[in-house]
């Protein structure tokens, strides 16, 4: 899809109309209903609708609209700015289905920076996007995932599993349980712990937040041991006594074409192994 049609069909939106977008990119209207054509040819849908109260996006246009911005902006990005800064740099793409691995993503990071120089980083925050579609789409580099990957287009990497611990602020008087809901491992192991707290069940998706909340508000919950480590140090959280630690699986998932592959196993090796 070219990107002149991305720029005309944004302008349509914004201006309100098809002469209204022509005159602004000083071209002809016929340029411009030959782009917003291009997009609803490759797409399937139409994104306006034209009648006596002017031109209007479709539901369709409107969902596509942010993505039209997203990939604009990316292209500015890329032609313009990208060529400047790329020098000596590595690029490296990296994401994690759980919100638990997101400070480790950001060590990561470092990590890998400080072994191989400078790096040019983009760290995934969607959650709801399949980590192992994204590696094997070139959206990502590599990516930590609880699920064992079978697409033959990604290799997957077993790492030790994910230590969480089951922690309580002390003396609360009101606890309540906040569930992350980590997947299928998670729910079946923290279901009898959510039965015991004498509060209601919190759900959570991502882990910092649920962290800060028990803090401030107090209460119990499932965390990374390594998450958690300096709290308990503090004595801001403490050890359900009796408690059994969950083990969550973890892999790393890379591109079976990657040549970083080996480079960002071993920065996270060495990380978890500190």
């Amino acid at each position: 899809m070219q990107f002149k049609a991305i720029e005309t069909f944004l302008c349509v939106a914004e201006t309100g109309g098809f002469h209204a977008a022509a005159r602004k990119l000083n071209v002809t209207q016929t340029a411009v209903s030959a782009r917003i054509r291009l997009i609803e040819e490759e797409t399937g849908k139409a994104l306006f609708t034209r009648g006596a109260g002017g031109t209007s996006l479709t539901e369709f246009g409107q969902q596509f609209r942010p993505y039209a911005e997203q990939m604009l902006s990316l292209w500015s990005f890329a032609s313009r700015e990208l060529p400047a800064q790329t020098q000596n740099r590595i690029a490296l793409r990296l994401g994690a289905q759980l919100s638990i691995w997101d400070p480790l993503l950001v060590d990561l990071a470092v990590q890998f920076e400080q072994r191989l120089g400078q790096l040019l980083l983009t760290l995934n925050y969607d959650h709801d996007l399949s980590m192992v579609d994204a590696v094997a789409t070139h959206v990502l580099d590599a990516a930590l995932t609880h699920e064992t990957p079978n697409d033959p287009r990604v290799q997957s990497h077993e790492l030790n599993p994910e230590r969480l611990l089951l922690v309580k602020t002390p003396e609360t008087d009101n606890p309540v349980f906040v569930n992350l809901e980590l997947g299928e491992v998670y729910q079946d192991h923290v279901r009898s712990a959510a039965r015991q707290a004498t509060g209601q069940t919190v759900f959570l998706g991502n882990c910092l937040m649920a962290l800060r909340y028990v803090l401030r508000r107090g209460g119990t919950g499932y965390f990374p041991e390594y998450v958690i480590r300096d709290h308990l140090s503090a004595g801001q959280l403490t050890p359900v006594a009796g408690a059994i630690d969950l083990l969550l699986p973890l892999h790393l998932v890379t591109r079976r074409d990657s040549t970083t592959s080996d480079d960002v196993l071993t920065c996270l090796t060495e990380l978890r192994a500190a």
